[in-house]
C-alpha cells in the first residue's frame, strides 16, 4: 500500500527535474525509481529538462506535484527558476540541488522561490528519498484540502458546478479554460496550430 493520501488518485503525479547536466537528471530519475520499488509512491511521471526557460514553458502546460531543480545553470539559476515556477504553480513543491556552499544564492531561493528543502549534491539517497516522499505528501494534502473546501463551497451555494469543474481541469492542464476572443465575438484559435501558420 501507498502511503500518498487519497489525493493521489485524484492528482496525477507529476515532477519536474531541471539540471544542466543530463547524467545528474537521469541519476535522480534512478533515484525516484527506487522510491517506487521501496513503495514510498505510486510510479512518477518525471519530466526532464536541462533548459530552465524550457520547463517553465512546460509548466504552463502541465501541472507539477514537484520540481527538484539544481541552482547553477547558465541564464537563469535555480532561484530564479523556481521563483518563476512558484508564480505559475504556487501548489508545487520545490526542491533545490547545489554542490556548491552558495549561502548568498541559497537565501535568494529561500526567500523568493519560497522552497521547501535544500540538498547538496552529491546527494545522500536515503536523505533525497524522504525530502521527495515529504513533500509529495505536502502536495497532495493541500490539493486534498482544496478539493474539500471547493465541495463544501459547492454544497453551499458559493459556488457554481461550472467554476469546480473549471477548477479541476486547470488543476490538471493549465490554461485550457483560457478563451481568446475577438471583437466580433469569435474564438481565436493558436496561429500556429493543427492547420499550420
Amino acid at each position: 500500500m501507498h502511503s500518498l493520501t487519497t489525493a493521489s488518485r485524484i492528482e496525477p503525479q507529476h515532477v519536474l527535474l531541471v539540471d544542466d547536466e543530463s547524467a545528474i537528471l537521469h541519476a535522480l530519475v534512478r533515484t525516484l525509481r527506487r522510491g517506487v520499488t521501496e513503495g514510498l509512491w505510486p510510479a512518477l511521471r518525471t519530466e526532464l529538462f536541462t533548459d530552465p526557460a524550457a520547463a517553465l514553458a512546460r509548466a504552463e502546460e502541465q501541472t507539477f506535484a514537484l520540481a527538484i531543480s539544481d541552482f547553477r545553470m547558465p541564464g537563469m539559476n535555480g532561484a530564479q527558476f523556481l521563483a518563476r515556477l512558484r508564480e505559475r504553480q504556487p501548489e508545487c513543491r520545490r526542491v533545490i540541488l547545489s554542490a556548491h556552499a552558495d549561502f548568498e544564492g541559497l537565501a535568494d531561493a529561500i526567500n523568493s522561490a519560497r522552497i521547501a528543502q535544500f540538498l547538496s549534491k552529491p546527494w545522500n539517497e536515503p536523505e533525497l528519498l524522504a525530502v521527495v516522499h515529504e513533500q509529495l505528501n505536502e502536495y497532495h494534502q493541500a490539493v486534498e484540502t482544496q478539493l474539500l473546501a471547493e465541495r463544501q463551497r459547492l454544497s453551499q451555494g458559493e459556488l457554481t458546478p461550472q467554476e469546480a469543474e473549471r477548477r479541476r481541469l486547470e488543476r490538471m492542464e493549465p490554461g485550457i479554460t483560457r478563451v481568446e476572443w475577438s471583437s466580433d465575438g469569435a474564438y481565436v484559435l493558436d496561429a500556429v496550430g493543427a492547420f499550420g501558420p
